[in-house]
């Protein structure tokens, strides 16, 4: 994969018509894939990992799930088991517009993480949230089936898949 800043420089034009965007740079690094990339599925929750945890016992087929937890800073809605089975089950990577528990865990796993910080306190399990629908973190708007790239750079999310 090219990287992010290559991307940027190669497509002036959709960064211009708004096709290209970059999320603020908000999110630790986590996991072992520093770069990863994948079609998007979007996911609304507010300290709550219920739903979280439901889409990545899924088939992950390359998808990036992008997790808008509100940016709560005050408890992890996502820890080592779920990113572990996020591995087993073939997701490429996380967002996660909140926090994170079980790093030295999910530092371990072979899939990028991305999250605000870590936080010991877990999640409720209400299984409240909403699926699939458009979100907004770090400055942008995203919407379900858009293409994700991260890389240690930052993180782009394209309307399309780039041929990069």
């Amino acid at each position: 994969m090219a990287t992010t800043a290559e991307i940027c420089d190669a497509n002036p034009q959709l960064i211009v018509s708004g096709e290209l965007r970059a999320l603020h740079p908000v999110f630790q690094i986590y996991g072992r894939r520093q770069v990863f990339s994948g079609p998007i599925v979007t996911l609304k929750v507010f300290e709550d990992n219920v739903l979280v945890r439901s889409f990545l016992e899924e088939r992950g087929n390359g998808r990036v799930l992008v997790v808008d937890g509100g940016g709560s800073m005050r408890c992890a809605i996502l820890g080592g088991n779920p990113v572990q089975q996020a591995q087993n089950n073939g997701w490429a990577g996380i967002v996660v517009n909140g926090c994170i528990r079980d790093v030295e865990e999910i530092n371990g796993c072979d899939i990028g993480v991305r999250a605000l910080g870590p936080h010991p306190m877990k999640a409720n399990k209400k299984g409240m949230g909403e699926k699939q629908v458009p979100i907004t973190i770090a400055g942008t708007r995203i919407w379900d089936g858009e293409w994700l790239y991260a890389d240690t750079d930052g993180i782009l999310v394209s309307k399309m898949e780039l041929s990069i």
